[in-house]
């Protein structure tokens, strides 16, 4: 799986690592790092949308028809809570797979599973 982050180099820089991918399902996990972290040592609502934004991709790949390639065309985020250590694991599921476009909802949780922030976002079908 480690591959599929290695494809993106942006991911990997990240420190984005994926525990289990397939069609339905993309699980993921992003520790937490000072030199991840905005002021008072919060892991900083970019990493989190990056993060999220890698697994929905993934997703989203292994959703395309063969021979196609997608981009990120539109995403949503809504925040919970901050997270000041440990670790932030992301679920990302397809809500909708099309002929041009997927989508995909990013669930992401903190080390004792409370609710990170909602990531929905929409991915183009490239041909």
């Amino acid at each position: 799986m480690s591959e599929l982050v290695s494809q993106m180099p942006f991911a990997a820089t990240l420190g984005v690592q994926v525990q289990t991918s397939s069609k339905d399902e993309v699980r993921g996990r992003l520790e937490w790092a000072a030199e991840r972290c905005t002021a008072g040592g919060v892991l900083h609502g970019g990493a989190l949308i990056s993060f999220a934004d890698s697994l929905g991709a993934i997703c989203a790949f292994l959703n395309l028809p063969e021979g196609a390639s997608t981009a990120t065309i539109e995403s949503k985020t809504n925040f919970f809570r901050g997270v000041r250590e440990g670790h932030v694991d992301g679920v990302s599921k397809p809500l909708h797979v099309g002929r041009t476009s997927i989508v995909v909802q990013t669930e992401l949780a903190d080390a004792v599973r409370r609710p990170v922030a909602l990531v929905i976002q929409t991915q183009a079908v490239l041909v």
